[in-house]
Parts: structure tokens; C-alpha cells; sequence
């Protein structure tokens, strides 16, 4: 199984010969940040950008808009210039979520309208999330996590009225934790918890200490007879964690499970980075020949800033990782901003190339952008 056999037509972003790039400053990756921030919102509706993106990119409800709107958030609590267009978003909306009724990639956005309500907009903000997630607690799916596609062979598999795809511990669980605080109505966070586990319990493998994407790769195997773990997957899971543990209170009970859990992943993870400082797209292969992948790596540089800005994660480990990977990430940033190097929608390990980009490879950006801008910042300041 070749997964990147197209890909030798388009050379990969040169690397730094520099075994251990210095951490620039706060200020240059947050320039670095707006560069991608900027050009995502000035070609937001430039689909000539994006060729190879699904129609439902064209709707900011839809899952692969929605992380760059809620990453954008983190941006604009750093810079009151990008609170605009979030607010803008939001009204002209109307607040609303997706229209599937459990799917957790219709639920993202109210992430960002979590935040405007927060910022201004109030209660109503909050509204339709409440109404949404009113309507999952009193019709509670049941339905197992097999990931099987429907009878009719048309839709989405049943199972993902829960989540039975690793995915979707990034899409939902912080959504309802921050609902559940925001509203105090600790019913959305107790389901959040519970659902959780069941995807934990079902979808990781203790052995590898990483995600399946779902239970169709549990037998799948590369030519190589290696485990299938999509890099990008495991990242919505890292970035997912993070997520809850930057929500919850620190004297939540709760929270040791996923502390646990964050720092096992991280030090699995640690030992797949390549040289180059990307996560190949496949985490288990480390063949030379591995392309860049820009989604995956920013999602794993995030959460290992996060990580050791939170004391949860060693900075002596941890640091020169997450530099790596910000020098990586920038090495794909396009000469007008692009984010380049982005693997298209999908489930698994594929191709990516130089011009490839997507909403949610500027959102994960932006993720690991202003968490190593913090990093950096507070660097900067234990050495003076």
C-alpha cells in the first residue's frame, strides 16, 4: 500500500540544516500567524484555491470551516482585530449549528459562538447550542461504534450519531464542557465525559498509545505490516484534549483521566516526529520518502506548547519538538500565506502536495501559532 507514490512531482519544503532551531520570538510567530490568518479570510470564498475541497466547504457550519473559525478565536483573544469577522460570522448565521441532529462535525461551531456570547454577544449566542444539545440529551443515541455504512449504502454510517470516529473528540467534547460552564448545566459535561470514554475504550490501542480513526482499521495493515494511525486523526485527539483540559477546572475530579491520557499520547508522539520536524501522514511509517504534512503537525505542535506552557508536559523533552515542528510548519507556508502541504478530507493516510491547503490546516496553524507565541513569550521572560 503506496500512499505517496504521486507526490515525488512536487519537492518538499526544503529543511533547516539546523538539528535544533532556535525558538523565535513571540512577536514573529504571531506575524507568522496573521500571514496565514489573513490570507484564509481574504480567500475565504476564493474556492479556485482549494480545487480538490468537498462543496461542504463552501458552508462555515460545516466542520472543515469551523476550525479555523474556532481556532481564530485563540487568535483574536491575543489581537482584537480578527474579533470582527467571528462576530460578523455569527450574526449573519444566526448562531446556528449544523443541521444533523447528533452529528459531532455540525456541532464545532458553536464553539466559536461559545466564545462570541462571551464577548459581547450574549445569550443569544448561546441559544440554538443549547436547543441542539437539549435535543441529544432527550433522544440519546444508542447505537454501537461500529463505523458500517447503512444498508442503503447512502449517508453517513449510523454510528456517527456517537463518536465512533477519533475525529470527533476534537469536534464535541470541548463544545459541551465549555456549554456546560458557560451555562452552568452540568448535564452537557456529563455526557461529554461518558461519550468520551467509550470512544477511548473502544477506539485506542494501549499498545501503540494512539487512536484508530474508527474500527475499520483495526486490521488494517500498510505493505510493511505496520499499524494504520492517520496523523491527522490523532491530532483532532490531541487538539481535542487539550481543549478539555483548558476548560476544565483544575480541582475537577475528571481531569486526572485525561491528564493521563494527554501525557501517554504526548510521549508516544514525541518518538515519531521525523527529523524534518513534521509527523509523517502515517504515523508508524518513517520512511525517508514521507512528504510533508502540515494538519497532523500543527495539531501535535500545539498540544506540546500547550503542554509545557501548562506544567503538564517536560519542557526539556517537549520544546525542541514543538520547535521543530513551528520551523516545519512554517517552511510550508506559501510566499502570499497559504498554508501548504494540507492533506484534503479524508480518513486515512493520503496524498498532499505544496499548493494543497484547507480551512482547518489554517485553523490547526493558528492553534499552534498562539500557543507557541505564549510559550515563547514566557521563555523570554524566565530568561531575562
Amino acid at each position: 500500500m503506496n500512499f505517496f507514490a504521486p507526490l515525488m512531482l512536487v519537492a518538499a519544503p526544503a529543511a533547516v540544516a539546523d538539528a535544533e532551531p532556535a525558538m523565535p520570538t513571540a512577536a514573529a510567530i504571531l506575524a507568522e500567524t496573521r500571514r496565514v490568518a489573513d490570507w484564509q479570510l481574504a480567500n475565504r470564498t476564493n474556492w479556485g484555491a482549494m480545487p480538490a475541497a468537498r462543496p461542504s466547504v463552501r458552508n462555515p457550519r460545516d466542520w472543515q470551516q469551523a476550525t479555523f473559525w474556532v481556532a481564530l478565536t485563540a487568535l483574536a483573544d491575543r489581537d482584537p482585530r480578527y474579533r470582527k469577522p467571528l462576530i460578523e460570522l455569527g450574526r449573519e448565521l444566526g448562531w446556528k449549528l449544523g443541521d444533523k441532529p447528533y452529528h459531532a462535525d455540525d456541532q464545532l461551531i458553536a464553539r466559536a459562538w461559545i466564545w462570541a456570547a462571551k464577548n459581547g454577544e450574549g445569550g443569544k449566542a448561546l441559544a440554538p447550542a443549547r436547543a441542539y444539545y437539549d435535543h441529544v440529551l432527550a433522544n440519546r443515541p444508542t447505537t454501537d461504534l461500529v463505523f458500517a455504512s447503512n444498508a442503503s449504502g447512502q449517508g453517513d454510517p449510523a454510528c456517527t450519531d456517537r463518536w465512533c470516529w477519533c475525529d470527533a473528540l476534537f469536534m464535541a467534547p470541548e463544545t459541551l464542557l465549555k456549554l456546560a460552564k458557560a451555562t452552568g448545566d452540568k448535564r452537557y459535561a456529563d455526557f461529554a465525559h461518558a461519550e468520551f470514554k467509550s470512544t477511548t475504550d473502544y477506539l485506542h490501542d494501549p499498545a501503540e498509545r494512539l487512536y484508530f480513526r474508527d474500527s475499520r482499521f483495526f486490521d488494517q495493515r500498510d505493505a510493511q505490516g505496520r499499524k494504520l494511525f492517520w496523523s491527522r486523526g490523532n491530532g483532532w485527539v490531541m487538539a481535542g484534549l487539550v481543549g478539555i483540559l483548558e476548560t476544565l477546572d483544575k480541582r475537577d475530579p475528571k481531569r486526572g483521566y485525561y491528564v493521563g491520557l494527554f501525557r501517554d499520547m504526548a510521549a508516544r508522539l514525541v518518538t515519531l516526529q521525523k527529523a524534518d520536524g513534521y509527523w509523517p501522514a502515517s504515523l508508524l511509517d518513517q520512511g525517508p520518502a514521507t512528504p510533508p504534512e502540515t494538519s497532523g503537525t500543527a495539531f501535535y505542535t500545539y498540544a506540546f506548547a500547550w503542554g509545557i506552557e501548562a506544567g503538564l508536559l517536560d519542557r526539556a523533552r517537549y520544546e525542541p519538538a514543538a520547535v521543530r515542528g513551528w520551523h516545519a510548519l512554517t517552511r510550508a507556508v506559501q510566499p502570499d500565506g497559504m498554508l501548504g502541504w494540507v492533506q484534503q478530507v479524508g480518513d486515512r493516510p493520503d496524498s498532499v502536495s505544496a499548493r494543497e491547503t484547507q480551512f482547518y490546516g489554517a485553523g490547526a496553524f493558528l492553534l499552534a501559532g498562539t500557543a507557541m507565541a505564549d510559550l515563547a513569550k514566557t521563555r523570554s521572560l524566565k530568561i531575562k
